[in-house]
């Protein structure tokens, strides 16, 4: 008889472990829930901003203040020779922080009529060639910066612009330069 009181406390009921997968499932359908909603989340708060403005038209990224321009087309010079055309653009920027800030010619690509992205070309174009700057606050500066590309000028080229690893900002800026 004893041994039948042992294996009768030890003894789960049927309607126990169906109890006992339910709450268990229930936990599993909310776990995957939460991470997908802090998922959700993270993707949001980290999403880029794209802010979209024409050429001449003041826009911010980061802490810095930028104007940019079409500057015209060149062939480059004795050292730089483009494989097309050079478009040039003039890039006017002001850091609008009380912190030195890193500016640098890597922040900037132009997006073709085909979507295609280019790099800027660096060569010593000019005194006002930009490929890496610190930009005091509150002191605006000017800087031109060349892209080598088929040109057309019936053709919409961009501009973006991305902000440093320093800036550490989630906006960009779409900056049509021709044909906008």
């Amino acid at each position: 008889m004893s041994v039948f009181l042992i294996l009768r406390f030890n003894y789960i009921p049927n309607f126990s472990e169906q109890f006992m997968v339910r709450i268990g499932l229930i936990i599993v359908i909310g776990a995957i829930v939460i991470s997908m909603g802090a998922a959700l989340y993270m993707y949001i708060q980290y999403q880029t901003n794209f802010i979209i403005v024409k050429a001449g038209e003041v826009v911010v990224v980061g802490p810095v203040e930028y104007t940019i321009t079409f500057d015209g087309t060149h062939k480059g010079n004795e050292k730089t020779i483009p494989a097309d055309t050079f478009v040039k653009i003039r890039i006017s920027a002001k850091n609008i922080t009380d912190e030195k800030t890193r500016i640098s010619g890597e922040q900037f690509y132009l997006i073709d009529e085909k979507q295609q992205k280019h790099q800027p070309v660096y060569g010593e174009f000019s005194t006002e060639d930009l490929l890496d700057a610190w930009l005091e606050p509150n002191k605006p500066v000017t800087f031109t910066t060349q892209f080598d590309i088929p040109y057309d000028e019936q053709k919409q080229n961009k501009i973006i612009i991305r902000p440093s690893k320093q800036q550490s900002s989630v906006d960009a800026a779409l900056i049509c330069i021709t044909k906008c």
